[in-house]
């Protein structure tokens, strides 16, 4: 009886049951016509709900959300985020052939140059104006990354970063620039495309009809069905498993090393290595030829719907007040990361990339801008049939570029590099890796 009067308890079950509530409307939601083509336009239905949810938040217009339920919420992002790279490969046969490295190299180095890129733009606009007009915390030169490349995922993980390092700020400014960036990506991205139909750059020019899912229409017994969403729903977690061991493995060979390796491994998150996991378990599904037991749709179903509570809880979580107080940053670094973001595209990417660049692009503007569920988005508004090589080449460029970026290694790594460095001395080393990155793009181009 104490425990069912316990307020923890209650709070926490409350967050819970909303949780399920939400997951169970986005999945009715997304059926119905008009969530349809609200994303034929690239407005996903988790923006239009994480709006909702930041207006009912506790910091809300109509504060009708407990902010007990969303401080609950505030650490759902990273296991989410884990969750989806835990399924991104599953669902799809790994690319096979020589002819695969030139467009991943390629898609890798395009990818490399909009994640740095964004750490010398950020560095740059923080140096010359933030601090001298606004005596900002040199850590914002870290913000266009984290909330563009790693969204509201990464923002949530290295929060807990930013605060150890005494930029307490941090988190709820990386959510609100994971925010811009998802908005940005909507609505811009599905600008891109319609002006790439105009001009010709892709490999259709009109909207693509409204059709329904024809995968998986066999008539199957309850039973097999039980037993398949059984299976699809245990392979994620294997996965997860997976990189949980990876994880720990590390930190405890941590101890052999020296402090800065320590430092990076013990903030390291979890979401990079379920890539692996996931590549993991579906090489071995190949090699043993068991693929049967994959269902592309459940997985991509899990990935779309851990996606978009992600978003959700995120917007309802952001606290407006922090937002308010520091509105003048975030407008001038989401200012500079989307112009970086749009010149690398409409400039360096036709370059870059051989074949299908308006479709890789587009894939990874979006990527670069509100994460790689986005750029998926973007790319089934730019490519609706599945008619290029993009889907694969990303999928595959992933696995070099997530461990580095969008909450890898240098993403961690960046905070205590403008600490030990000055921010500085960060940006002029961002800035010849750029350099670099662009050269080398040239020379494979060539």
């Amino acid at each position: 009886m104490l425990l069912m009067h316990n307020p923890a308890t209650t709070t926490f079950g409350l967050a819970f049951v909303l949780l399920i509530l939400l997951a169970f409307l986005l999945g009715l939601g997304r059926k119905l016509e008009p969530a349809i083509r609200l994303e034929q336009f690239g407005i996903p239905i988790a923006l239009v709900a994480g709006l909702l949810g930041l207006i009912l938040g506790p910091y809300g217009f109509f504060p009708v959300l407990p902010k007990g339920v969303t401080d609950i919420w505030t650490e759902l992002p990273a296991p989410l985020l884990t969750l989806v790279f835990g399924t991104l490969l599953l669902g799809r046969p790994l690319p096979q052939g020589r002819g695969i490295i030139q467009p991943v190299a390629s898609q890798a180095l395009l990818a490399l140059l909009l994640g740095f890129g964004q750490y010398l733009v950020g560095g740059l606009v923080v140096i010359f104006f933030l601090i001298p007009y606004l005596g900002v915390d040199p850590l914002m030169g870290c913000l266009i990354e984290v909330g563009f490349e790693g969204g509201h995922g990464a923002a949530a993980v290295m929060g807990e970063s930013f605060q150890r390092l005494g930029f307490t700020a941090g988190k709820d400014l990386g959510l609100a620039m994971a925010t811009v960036g998802l908005l940005a990506s909507a609505i811009l991205g599905s600008g891109l495309v319609l002006l790439g139909r105009l001009l010709g750059w892709g490999t259709l020019h009109a909207f693509p009809e409204v059709v329904e899912e024809t995968e998986e229409k066999e008539e199957i017994a309850l039973s097999m069905r039980l037993r398949q969403l059984s299976i699809n729903l245990a392979l994620p977690g294997l996965a997860v498993g997976f990189a949980v061991l990876m994880l720990y493995s590390l930190k405890f060979l941590s101890q052999f090393l020296n402090d800065t390796y320590k430092q990076v491994l013990n903030t390291f998150p979890v979401f990079p290595l379920a890539l692996l996991g996931s590549l993991l378990i579906r090489f071995l599904l190949e090699k043993f030829n068991r693929t049967a037991f994959i269902s592309p749709l459940i997985q991509r179903e899990i990935g779309t719907l851990s996606t978009d509570l992600l978003i959700i809880t995120a917007m309802a979580s952001l606290n407006l007040p922090i937002l308010n107080k520091d509105w003048i940053p975030i407008t001038v670094l989401s200012f500079a990361g989307l112009t970086w973001n749009l010149f690398v595209m409409l400039f360096f990417a036709k370059f870059i990339l051989k074949s299908d660049w308006f479709e890789r692009s587009i894939t990874e503007f979006g990527n670069a801008t509100g994460v790689a569920a986005s750029g998926l988005l973007l790319l089934r508004l730019a490519d609706p049939r599945n008619m290029t090589n993009a889907l694969p080449v990303f999928s595959i460029k992933q696995l070099i570029v997530q461990p580095i970026l969008s909450g890898g290694v240098i993403t961690v790594l960046a905070p205590i590099g403008v600490l030990n460095y000055g921010l500085v001395g960060w940006t002029e080393i961002t800035g010849a890796i750029t350099a670099i990155f662009l050269l080398l793009a040239i020379f494979i181009r060539r």
